[in-house]
């Protein structure tokens, strides 16, 4: 296994579990399953809670990124941002319409949900910081 593949597995994995601590933590007992209303929208529990881990993910994502995963990026450090924020929005709204489909079409517990949905995306994360985010000439 190359390095790079190694190391990403390990930050991802670490960054992985914290946002799924912090989305089960504020789904169960900050947000106690009932509406939360920001003003602008009103937000189910399971989708505030994806957002509220999104929002730490992307901050410890990028760092873990940026200085031990992809630490040959010929890139300038603001376009890596820029990029890794395109990509963590496109992550984030399939993320979004995924859980909406698992858990208010299906039925199905939205920790379960977040956890399939995070299966599938962190593939597609994998791929788009390598040859997006990161990329190296």
């Amino acid at each position: 296994m190359p390095l790079q593949t190694f190391r990403y597995a390990v930050c991802g994995g670490v960054n992985t579990l914290l946002g799924l601590l912090i989305y089960f933590v504020f789904y169960h007992f900050v947000f106690q399953k009932i509406l939360v209303d920001v003003g602008f929208f009103v937000f189910k529990p399971h989708m505030a809670a994806l957002f509220v881990a999104g929002f730490f993910s992307f901050i410890i994502g990028f760092i873990l990124n940026k200085y031990i995963v992809f630490t040959i990026s010929s890139l300038r450090g603001r376009i890596q941002l820029f990029r890794y924020l395109l990509s963590f929005i496109f992550n984030l709204a399939l993320n979004y319409c995924m859980l909406k489909l698992m858990v208010e079409i299906f039925a199905w517990d939205a920790f379960f949900s977040q956890l399939l949905t995070t299966a599938f995306i962190v593939a597609i994360s994998y791929l788009s910081q390598k040859h997006f985010s990161f990329k190296s000439k």
